[in-house]
């Protein structure tokens, strides 16, 4: 550009250059008018949103100053009666279960002593058994003891007497 600059500043078509350059930079370049517009929009957009925004805060601030004042008070007592009413229900609810855990532990005790008590007998029983069963065996033992002797003294007695028949 400067080249050509220097070769057109001599010469007759620097007028026409400088026309030319004018009508570019009025037709073609737009930065200076969209700047300008840029500008403009951002003073507006910031007159209109810094007053909103004023409103959005001031808003705010009051409706903070509104919950801290009567909002979180009245949730406080709340939360805390109800609170207190839970603890309340809780601890009757635990002291009924204890109290079931008890029954439940005499219940199982009383099962457990039942059938210790059941067992013993039955224990009892059993060897009041095997002491009979063993007294008929001894019984039995000895009747067949005394059946034998009979029977080898009857067996003696016909060998005798078949002894005696034998002699002929």
């Amino acid at each position: 550009d400067r080249r050509r600059e220097a070769l057109a500043a001599g010469s007759p078509i620097q007028p026409i250059i400088k026309d030319v350059g004018e009508i570019y930079s009025r037709l073609l370049d737009h930065r200076p008018v969209i700047q300008g517009e840029i500008r403009y929009f951002v003073k507006e957009f910031e007159e209109k949103r810094g007053l909103r925004e004023l409103r959005v805060l001031e808003n705010l601030k009051n409706t903070i100053f509104e919950t801290n004042e009567h909002v979180l008070p009245k949730c406080e007592q709340a939360m805390h009666d109800n609170l207190n009413e839970a603890i309340k229900r809780l601890q009757a609810a635990n002291d009924k279960i204890h109290r079931l855990q008890e029954r439940e532990h005499e219940e199982r005790k009383l099962q457990a002593d039942k059938l210790m008590a059941r067992e013993e007998k039955r224990v009892a029983h059993r060897e009041e058994l095997m002491k009979e069963q063993q007294n008929k065996q001894a019984e039995v033992d000895e009747e067949h003891r005394k059946a034998v002797e009979r029977l080898k003294e009857q067996y003696s007695e016909m060998e005798k007497e078949l002894a005696k028949y034998v002699s002929f």
